[in-house]
């Protein structure tokens, strides 16, 4: 069992999450890791009592463990408490303590779960689309700040060039991008016809049934247009949802529920892994929950096969394309190479062996729970009676300090 001697604050880890994610729930599944206080304690000071304060620092990216156990523990020895910020990718992913990545597993697969209202939408979509048979997922990363990012302006409207490049400046740093050469490298997010003729050349006819998850795709019906004539059933959450979604907490209860649904389909394609973390995590909780199905596009091989067809060689595109794609593992188990991100594949140290030498690897106990909620409290007992000892020995010294005088 892992403890952890510092506090998590759920007001600034929640603070703009409380509508998607189920809080208590997180709370829960993490008790027998972390201990997790709802606000941080007061103190005294002078005689007045007053709220601790944290004391903000920002993490160097992909920080080395050896970060957080000397400079910010002894940061938060000074202060008390820490605000770390900004948060995302700030804990190197290759870490070499099996322990600490099962706990991002735990973190990311157990405790992390939706809210109940989310998770009952995204189960009844699930159900409607099975109803009907088996379903794709698709998700569509043809938005325009993954464009502007990735550089890849060149197929665009001049104005919608314009539009692309002034985004990128206001929020990506200045470098000189060529869209060939970006594509070439397999920099570059398909295009929804793109991705329509990948499923096309692997055999997936226009009776697929498919559920997009997708923010505003740019460029508009022109883009979609080439996509949707190869495959007209497509679904997304507000054509086959129960309801309209409440888009509270930030607009993000539509892209909860494309999560699910994505996560539930039998078959999973993201277009675009760069900077994605909605992709990324899927990818790794479908293999993490099963090795389901994923059909990973591999853009830099297939960058010159879509070259050659658009200026006009295209025989054998399609054969051309198979011999691509059936390259890849489909999500299946395969151990993590780099630069492939833990986060995508956490084999396998979030795999657990049922018959093992070193008992690192075995799997868990199924009383497993009981266990631990067993050590949790002797843990507890133990503490109560330390803070019991503690606090008898200091009346008992006032009282002694009382009777001298």
């Amino acid at each position: 069992m892992l403890r952890w001697c510092c506090l998590i604050w759920t007001q600034i880890l929640f603070g703009g999450m409380r509508g998607i994610y189920d809080v208590e729930h997180f709370i829960k599944s993490l008790r027998y890791d972390v201990r997790i206080v709802r606000s941080l304690p007061e103190i005294s000071s002078n005689g007045k009592t007053k709220k601790m304060k944290s004391y903000q620092i920002r993490p160097p990216r992909d920080a080395p463990l050896s970060w957080y156990t000397t400079f910010a523990l002894e940061m938060m020895k000074q202060h008390g408490a820490i605000y770390l910020t900004p948060f995302s990718h700030r804990l190197a992913e290759e870490i070499d303590n099996p322990e600490l990545q099962r706990l991002r597993c735990r973190v990311n697969y157990h405790a992390l779960r939706f809210k109940p209202h989310i998770m009952q939408i995204s189960s009844e979509i699930v159900n409607k689309l099975r109803a009907q048979g088996h379903f794709m997922s698709i998700h569509l990363r043809f938005e325009m700040d993954m464009l502007a990012f990735a550089g890849c302006i060149d197929i665009f409207t001049p104005e919608e060039q314009k539009i692309l490049i002034k985004y990128r400046k206001e929020n990506f740093a200045e470098k000189e991008l060529v869209y060939r050469e970006r594509r070439l490298i397999g920099k570059c997010p398909l295009t929804p016809e793109e991705v329509g003729l990948i499923l096309r050349s692997m055999g997936f006819d226009n009776s697929t049934r498919i559920y997009l998850a997708s923010g505003e795709l740019f460029g508009g019906e022109r883009f979609m247009k080439p996509f949707r004539e190869m495959f007209p059933h497509l679904e997304n959450h507000s054509s086959v949802g129960p309801e309209k979604l409440e888009e509270n907490a930030r607009g993000l209860a539509g892209s909860a529920v494309d999560y699910m649904v994505c996560l539930l389909s039998d078959i999973f394609v993201p277009t675009y892994d760069g900077p994605s973390n909605f992709a990324n995590n899927l990818m790794g909780h479908r293999l993490y929950y099963g090795f389901r199905t994923i059909i990973q596009p591999d853009r830099k091989a297939l960058a010159p096969i879509f070259v050659d067809r658009e200026e006009g060689r295209g025989s054998g595109f399609e054969e051309r394309v198979r011999q691509v794609m059936y390259r890849t593992n489909f999500g299946g188990p395969h151990k993590r190479v780099r630069p492939e991100s833990f986060y995508t594949n956490s084999w396998p140290e979030c795999f657990c062996q049922p018959e093992s030498k070193n008992p690192k690897d075995k799997c868990p106990p199924e009383n497993v729970v009981e266990v631990l909620g067993s050590q949790l409290q002797s843990e507890e007992s133990e503490g109560s009676e330390e803070g019991k000892d503690a606090n008898q020995a200091a009346a008992t010294g006032r009282a002694e300090e009382e009777g001298s005088t």
